[in-house]
């Protein structure tokens, strides 16, 4: 192994290298992705066993690819337990909710649906609605709430409460 063999294939692995990193920050803006925090969680209780959870959000799509919604789920974590799944509210009933219950305060954002999209860069402020078997005092000494956000392509969005 001369000294001219060991800078010639120096030379190459640092083009090698080189190559590679361009070639990945060039397609970083084509790997769909979506990035959020949740603002807000609102409870109303409807019995003692069964609440509704308003949950405001808010994303952004740093992709070059628009993100369309596919499913929304909402999941409760407990301090202590298994975490459970909400019931989904679909977007009519949320209206309602928001049109008869004044308790649960304004109505600050448009609900979350199916086939809503989400345009390359854009930030957006949205809400989902689910219903949980549980009293609102139980939903109150949660550990956190997670949204799930599925776009059509199986791309999938998780954004978590930070309590």
């Amino acid at each position: 192994m001369t000294k001219q063999f060991w800078i010639l294939m120096g030379a190459g692995l640092a083009v090698v290298a080189l190559g590679l990193s361009v070639l990945l920050l060039s397609t970083k803006s084509a790997h769909l992705e979506l990035d959020g925090s949740i603002l807000k969680v609102r409870v109303l209780e409807m019995n003692p066993n069964a609440s509704l959870v308003i949950v405001d959000f808010r994303v952004k799509n740093p992709s070059d690819v628009p993100f369309v919604v596919k499913n929304v789920t909402t999941k409760f974590v407990p301090v202590s337990g298994d975490p459970t799944d909400g019931t989904p509210i679909s977007k009519p009933d949320v209206e309602n909710v928001f049109k008869y219950e004044k308790l649960l305060g304004p109505k600050f954002n448009d609900v979350l649906s199916i086939r809503d999209r989400i345009a390359p860069h854009e930030t957006v402020d949205r809400m989902v609605g689910a219903r949980f078997e549980m009293g609102e005092s139980a939903l109150d000494l949660r550990k956190a709430i997670h949204l799930t956000i599925e776009d059509l392509d199986g791309t999938i969005a998780d954004i978590t409460e930070k309590k």
